[in-house]
């Protein structure tokens, strides 16, 4: 059984044949998905997959580029984080990438976001895209919060640094690529019981499917590479990480 850690089904890619295409991944062995809201119709959205959906659970938060919705939406989060398949507070964080960014703005709702999770005692789906450093700081501020640091991008020792505070690894289709030095590093050298797996999907489909819509049933090639460069059995990545991503979001195995 395979759990998908992140995904975006609320995406207007799957508007045509969303139906069509959770079931095909449900056929592929996919168990369980925790779709990610990064908006608050993100999360609108979620909520309604959830009740409709039995295998997938949802995680309501506003990703960094919209962190704007976050403090006139913030009792509104609240609300729709009280639904019993909701398991974490995310997509929240950082992400620094594209010119313009406002990081004040940005930092103010992760921290609203985060406070959140801990006095929910939520576990959290953290967005961290160029900005390690703000990134360690602020969940340094939150002890006790636990979570995930998704489509993991950093360095080795970084990761390091983010396990010391109890916090498990997300791995992407990013792995499978010729390129992926750094995440295929920390692939093989971080505790498996801190490492979970997830599409992102429709984004960051894995080789051989890159630059396609991604799903969940892609997640084979994932745990494909991963078990390779383990140097393990497949069946152990895919169960070991259901385990773990059941545990960290409160699902019984």
């Amino acid at each position: 059984m395979i759990f998908d850690t992140h995904a975006h089904y609320d995406d207007k890619a799957f508007d045509e044949d969303r139906n069509d295409v959770l079931k095909k991944v449900q056929a592929a062995g996919v168990a369980r998905i925790l779709n990610c809201g990064a908006s608050i119709q993100g999360c609108i959205k979620t909520l309604e997959l959830v009740k409709k959906y039995d295998f997938i659970y949802g995680a309501i938060g506003v990703h960094p580029e919209d962190a704007r919705e976050v403090s006139a939406n913030i009792n509104k989060i609240g609300d729709m984080l009280n639904n019993n398949k909701i398991q974490a507070v995310g997509e929240i964080g950082l992400d620094y990438y594209y010119e313009g960014y406002d990081r004040e703005l940005q930092i103010s709702a992760f921290r609203e976001q985060m406070d959140m999770a801990r006095q929910l005692n939520l576990p959290v789906v953290i967005h961290d895209r160029d900005a390690h450093e703000d990134t360690l700081k602020i969940i340094k501020e939150f002890k006790g919060v636990r979570g995930v640091l998704h489509c993991y991008s950093g360095s080795l020792e970084f990761s390091r640094e983010v396990l010391k505070l109890d916090y498990y690894l997300g791995f992407t289709g990013v792995v499978t690529f010729k390129n992926a030095k750094k995440a295929v590093e920390v692939a093989r050298e971080i505790p498996i019981e801190r490492m979970l797996i997830e599409t992102d999907c429709p984004y960051m489909a894995p080789t051989p499917h890159r630059g396609e819509r991604n799903d969940s049933s892609y997640l084979v090639h994932i745990i494909d590479r991963i078990a390779e460069i383990r140097g393990v059995e497949k069946e152990y990545i895919t169960k070991t990480t259901y385990e773990n991503g059941s545990k960290l979001f409160g699902i019984e195995i």
